[in-house]
């Protein structure tokens, strides 16, 4: 009998291939399988030829790239020093998820599969498109595959003798147990983030605790929307960054979210636990403490205000005790039932936290180990920095509108970073924002002489007051910027600062302002009118052109 283990590899950037590659290790934990889930880039790819039965999964992000958590492992498949028959001994699978309305659709599953083959891997069955763009979503293309899948992999690994799938009325074990410590044990006062002397350059997994300096509002009280510029101060971080890097920035619940989601599930806030994985092998959750408290998890690590996925009512249904309830969340769960779902969760973007709300009865039945198998942790959001260290030195400056939109609930729906960032004030104290800096995919040219046209609407235009920051710097003259907004007088972000460098001969600004007439007028329009100027830089100066929305 072969051994029973199957490996599934998942690169993902907003969580759903994590989703979908956790969905197959439940189902081949049913199928008895020993089953590893990890993301590519914590797998060690050259143990790659020593496994027998991989699933990859992995989404295509922006133009055909793959996503943050594989990078490493694509540079390695794709060395031109692997020998031919190097993963013979593989059988694999590939489920891509993509979306359809960008032209290279699924680019890295497809790519990824002809690779494996290449290297003399056995695929098992053709290559799963899952497409956003579906009604369904990708579960219309990745249900009936998987029914495919397992058929193939029983059929090559059947069960032993005796055994039968574990049927999906019985609920899996927890990923990990959670054990209270009791209430006068002493415990370390662990996971508050302390402005730590740097091990290394702050990472996702060693973020640099950077004080707040500033948070100012950028736009006029009377316009709809709340901008924001915020400083924060990196000294000592050992971080250093060009124009175009992104800050990645690590976000929280806020207090009353955290206070009702511990009430509806009758947990007490200031409770002390430790997590012990239910099979060996299994890491603990790295960013968090061990021991900790039921706040630090709800407030740092559980995303309570996602708009919650298919996964999280099918393991919610296995708690129900109202026979109501549970025919609404296994409804959901099921195949059939996915309009009926994005109709209740995705279209009004109702969150985690509204949904437990809507299932009372189940909720407060929630065993508190669970917790981290039903809720995805709280994902770093990304934004451009929109200064240059040559010009502000030791901080980080961020142009950030505050997210908050209506729907059919009643409460506005409001972003979950932008507005804990909005709300944070400098003046109270020391305020503090974990924060890590990424390569950004812009680069401005290294010749001096080479000018950049640069077409920034709205806070599209902070990674280009980096560059114009950082160019002015060096002397650099040919910076030519289109910006565009609603009104002169409301939304006309950092307007003195680019006055100023007109005057001093260091940038030529188009702006077009498109409700301060009566037809509307956009960045576009300038452009055309300016279409003399812009050739003359393309074809004449070798000028790079910039756009970012």
């Amino acid at each position: 009998m072969a051994e029973r283990k199957l490996l599934v590899l998942f690169g993902s950037q907003t969580g759903t291939a994590q989703d979908t590659a956790e969905r197959i290790g439940r189902e081949a934990k049913r199928r008895h399988f020993q089953c590893r889930v990890e993301a590519l880039d914590s797998y060690d790819v050259a143990n790659l030829i020593n496994e027998l039965l991989v699933v990859f999964v992995c989404a295509t992000t922006g133009q055909g790239d793959p996503p943050d958590n594989m990078k490493m492992f694509w540079r390695f498949l794709f060395r031109k020093n692997l020998p031919p028959g190097s993963l013979c001994q593989l059988d694999y699978a590939v489920l891509g998820l993509g979306d359809s309305s960008y032209p290279k659709f699924n680019f890295v599953a497809k790519k990824l599969h002809k690779r494996v083959l290449q290297l003399g891997g056995n695929p098992l069955l053709p290559v799963a498109l899952g497409d956003d763009q579906h009604d369904l979503g990708p579960d219309a293309v990745v249900d009936p595959w998987l029914l495919a899948l397992w058929d193939k992999i029983l059929t090559l690994y059947p069960l032993t003798p005796g055994l039968e799938i574990i049927s999906p009325d019985v609920r899996l074990p927890p990923k990990y147990t959670l054990h209270y410590l009791a209430e006068d044990s002493p415990h370390p006062d662990g996971g508050l983030l302390q402005p730590t002397a740097p091990r290394a350059v702050p990472s996702e997994l060693h973020p640099f605790a950077a004080r707040v300096v500033s948070n100012q509002r950028v736009t006029a009280e009377s316009h709809f929307q709340d901008v924001r510029l915020i400083e924060f101060d990196v000294m000592g971080s050992g971080i250093t960054f060009s124009a175009g890097d992104v800050v990645m920035i690590q976000p929280q619940n806020c207090p009353q979210d955290v206070q009702q989601f511990c009430q509806l599930l009758r947990l007490d806030p200031d409770r002390h636990f430790v997590l012990k994985p239910t099979e060996p092998g299994t890491s603990l959750p790295a960013l968090l403490p061990q021991p900790c408290t039921i706040r630090h998890l709800v407030t740092h690590y559980l995303d309570i205000s996602c708009v919650p996925r298919r996964s999280f009512f099918e393991l919610l249904s296995y708690f129900s005790t109202n026979e109501l309830e549970r025919e609404k969340l296994q409804e959901f769960s099921s195949a059939q039932g996915q309009e009926e779902l994005y109709s209740y969760c995705n279209r009004p973007r109702r969150t985690t936290l509204e949904a437990l709300w809507d299932f009372p009865h189940t909720t407060c039945a929630i065993p508190p180990e669970y917790l981290l198998d039903l809720i995805p942790r709280i994902r770093p959001r990304a934004f451009s920095i929109a200064s240059s260290l040559l010009a502000h030195p030791d901080r980080i400056q961020i142009l950030m509108a505050v997210v908050r939109y209506k729907t059919r609930l009643s409460k506005p729906r409001r972003g979950l970073c932008s507005t804990w960032l909005a709300s944070l004030n400098p003046e109270q104290g020391d305020v503090r924002v974990p924060l890590w800096v990424k390569k950004g995919g812009m680069k401005f040219p290294a010749d001096p002489d080479t000018p950049v046209i640069m077409i920034g609407p709205g806070t599209g235009v902070a990674p280009f007051r980096a560059a114009i920051q950082e160019r002015v710097a060096q002397g650099r003259r040919g910076n030519c910027l289109f910006f565009g907004c609603r009104q002169k007088s409301k939304d006309f972000y950092c307007q003195a600062e680019w006055e100023e460098l007109v005057t001093k001969g260091f940038l030529t600004l188009f702006t077009a302002f498109s409700r301060d007439q009566e037809e509307k007028v956009y960045v576009q329009h300038r452009i055309q009118e300016s279409r003399r100027l812009v050739w003359e830089l393309l074809s004449s100066r070798n000028a790079h052109v910039y756009l970012a929305g």
